[in-house]
């Protein structure tokens, strides 16, 4: 019997890809909240998938990245190559 995967729901793509756009630019999760003007605890759930995030808010986060929207919400993105973990994350 073959199983297929579900693939990733759009709210983990999102979370997944502002982590590894944030740890590219070398950036903490509490500055980034700062700059979204969100919580850093509520910015770790939406890291994480946790969290439904509002349109408004990924437009902060997508804004504050210096990113377009849209391409935090392509599951391509993920395709990017694995970033060291930091301590301070």
């Amino acid at each position: 019997m073959k199983t297929t995967e579900t693939p990733p729901s759009a709210r983990l793509i999102f979370g997944q890809n502002v982590r590894r756009v944030r740890r590219l630019k070398e950036m903490s999760q509490e500055e980034l909240a700062f700059r979204a003007d969100i919580s850093r605890t509520y910015l770790s759930e939406v890291e994480r998938g946790e969290r439904n995030i509002s349109v408004d808010n990924m437009e902060a986060l997508a804004e504050a990245l210096e990113m377009e929207l849209p391409d935090l919400l392509r599951h391509t993105l993920l395709a990017l190559p694995k970033e060291e973990h930091r301590a301070s994350d």
